[in-house]
């Protein structure tokens, strides 16, 4: 009887901590749609739906507190100044080393977020860009060349030239101007031999200078058009990259040496993705494919195949007695079907 209450008593006795310490827990989570949100003073999303399951499916009380960044988050519950984070919590083994993790709660990865019209180049954009603009000054400056020249030859065989060299300006370039654009300009036919000799070289001339001019409208709308389109992570090169600081996906793009402009948080990331400072956004699948398809409906598109794949979890104290109950809380909320509820509500499907 003595042995049977000694062991009544140890098991007690290891059970009170967790019992007690389960009362009023500190909860850390940080705005990330559509996992951790406060919407009319509630706090919804799916992980935060998930969370409110597994409190109730243990007899858990709890208290919520909601911090501005990621890093604040994690910090408190590393540093042991609260029981738990929720939110879209990636398990890394740089964050393993300082806390632990429930069992996976969502499937994620990594994937891109481009505009939904591709980048459309348009032919002002064409006509516009730097290159080109210097391809047209110089055009025009061999055509005003060419028609001083043609002046100097002919100022002296037809009314038309006979004009001092300012007044003279205009008209000649107007005569090569013409010249190139029609092949050639009847009524005023070069008269002197070194006009005719340089009026034959001028027309021919002019087939190319065309030609070249067109092809090469072609083939600045070509390339901004193939550059313009991302469907890789291969077609970020070059390209204005924005993600969070600190992030999984600022891990990533530091790692593949690809330059990025960092933002505080998802809400700047997205805010700079809309006034147009960043090309292309790289984070979370999930978070980026909910904007696509609600706030930035008609403005987004996610591209591409997921990579870097990574699990989210509720992150724990290190050595933390809750990891054991909230995981098999999570199993029977995956076998009761309570999880596939929760999924199909924030992303139209069962996991």
């Amino acid at each position: 009887m003595i042995s049977i209450f000694r062991i009544l008593v140890l098991f007690f006795l290891l059970g009170t901590p967790v019992a007690s310490w389960a009362q009023d827990l500190k909860i850390m989570t940080v705005t990330r749609e559509p996992f951790s949100m406060l919407e009319r003073g509630e706090e919804t999303g799916f992980s935060m739906d998930l969370w409110a399951e597994v409190a109730k499916d243990l007899g858990w009380t709890y208290e919520v507190v909601r911090v501005d960044g990621f890093a604040d988050m994690l910090s408190a519950v590393s540093d042991g100044e609260a029981d738990a984070a929720v939110a879209n919590i990636s398990i890394t083994s740089s964050r393993e080393a300082v806390m632990d993790f429930s069992q996976p709660i969502f499937e994620s990865g990594l994937q891109i977020m481009a505009p939904a019209d591709g980048g459309t180049v348009s032919i002002w954009s064409a006509i516009l860009s730097s290159d080109l603009l210097l391809a047209i000054a110089a055009a025009f400056a061999i055509l005003f060349g060419g028609g001083m020249l043609m002046w100097h030859f002919e100022r002296r065989y037809q009314d038309y030239f006979d004009l001092t060299v300012r007044e003279a300006m205009f008209p000649a370039f107007w005569w090569a101007l013409n010249l190139v654009v029609n092949g050639g300009f009847e009524e005023r036919q070069p008269r002197s031999p070194l006009g005719r000799v340089f009026g034959v070289f001028m027309v021919i001339s002019s087939l190319f200078v065309v030609s070249i001019f067109v092809a090469r409208i072609t083939a600045v709308l070509t390339v901004d058009a193939i550059q313009s389109q991302v469907t890789n992570i291969g077609d970020l090169y070059g390209k204005t990259i924005g993600t969070v600081d600190g992030s999984t996906a600022a891990g990533f793009l530091e790692r593949r040496d690809l330059d990025f402009a960092g933002y505080a948080n998802p809400q700047e990331l997205i805010a700079a993705f809309e006034s147009d400072d960043v090309d292309v956004v790289v984070f979370d699948a999930p978070i980026l494919a909910y904007y696509a398809a609600n706030d930035g409906r008609g403005r987004a598109r996610v591209v591409g195949k997921l990579f870097v794949p990574e699990n989210y979890g509720i992150a724990l104290q290190s050595g933390s007695q809750l990891a054991e109950p909230i995981n098999q809380s999570l199993l029977r909320l995956r076998e009761d079907g309570t999880y596939d509820s929760i999924h199909r509500k924030w992303f139209g499907t069962s996991n």
